[in-house]
């Protein structure tokens, strides 16, 4: 049918589709998601340059994507952010679209941050080496054990413990936007066996007796909590913390998050903590896997 159609324009002197002029399909683009874009970019030459030019990019990033490439992109400190920031709005949309969808890290890899490939809404994800756990120098409680399953590839994994506490905060510079927070947890230990993919229960205990609490803080006055019972071992469970507004981008927010049971009337053990990831609200609207109060 196209090859008709194609054919056809040839033939009766009518528009076909690569006489479109640029400044049209561009005017396309920009209606269209980056992964719809690379899509028609191979349509034609006149499509592949509209989906390069740096006006359809910089509509799908944030508004503060050069102070985001400073932080992640240039490796160097606060004195260098204004260089970096210069050479980010030198460089073509397209290429600071495709940095910012990488792992950027900060804080020696102990945290990552990266846009959303298809929305373009910021993610990051906090190590539990970064965070503040009770007990942790301790190993007859905490041990850090590797694991594939993880984004930074080691897990804090607890034995047995009466008071559980595990504390986190950020400072960043989010887009604007409405954020959810959870901390990624799992029971029992998981590890491999003949390559399949198993997990020991032997340290599970006292989940079951009360709820964890999960809370959320902000610089600028917001707050949540809510409650849960930790339940379905063997399986890496996102549990919401709560959520956030970002309202200006320019201005860092700091977050804080935490998970505690500190009932000392029993102990628990067999959990292994992963990370923390903050993530844009589209991208949670799934049916959470636990109800929580």
């Amino acid at each position: 049918m196209g090859s008709v159609a194609s054919s056809a324009a040839r033939g009766g002197g009518e528009t076909a589709l690569g006489d479109l002029p640029e400044s049209c399909v561009a005017e396309v683009l920009l209606r269209l998601d980056p992964p719809e874009i690379c899509r028609m970019a191979r349509l034609s030459r006149t499509f592949r340059g509209a989906a390069s030019g740096d006006g359809v990019w910089e509509a799908k990033l944030p508004s503060n994507y050069a102070r985001l490439l400073a932080a992640g992109g240039s490796g160097g400190g606060d004195d260098d952010e204004a260089a970096a920031a210069a050479v980010a709005e030198e460089m073509p949309k397209k290429e600071v679209y495709a940095r910012l969808c990488r792992r950027n890290r900060l804080d020696g890899g102990k945290k990552e941050f990266w846009l959303d490939k298809a929305g373009g809404g910021a993610c990051m994800s906090i190590s539990s080496r970064a965070l503040s756990i009770t007990g942790i120098d301790d190993r007859r409680y905490w041990n850090f054990i590797p694991n594939d399953e993880s984004r930074f590839h080691t897990v804090a994994y607890l034995s047995q413990i009466w008071w559980f506490e595990v504390r986190g905060e950020v400072e960043f510079c989010f887009p604007e936007g409405t954020y959810s927070v959870f901390f990624r947890l799992h029971l029992g230990r998981p590890f491999k066996r003949f390559g399949r993919r198993v997990y020991s229960s032997e340290h599970i205990h006292g989940w079951d007796i009360k709820p964890v609490c999960f809370q959320l803080s902000t610089s600028d006055g917001q707050q949540a909590q809510s409650k849960c019972y930790l339940t379905d071992p063997g399986v890496w469970i996102n549990h919401h913390v709560g959520d956030f507004v970002v309202k200006s981008s320019n201005d860092p927010i700091k977050i804080q998050f935490a998970t505690v049971q500190i009932d000392c009337t029993h102990t628990k053990g067999g959990l292994c903590v992963d990370s923390v990831a903050v993530k844009p609200q589209y991208l949670t609207k799934k049916k959470l896997s636990r109800t929580y109060v």
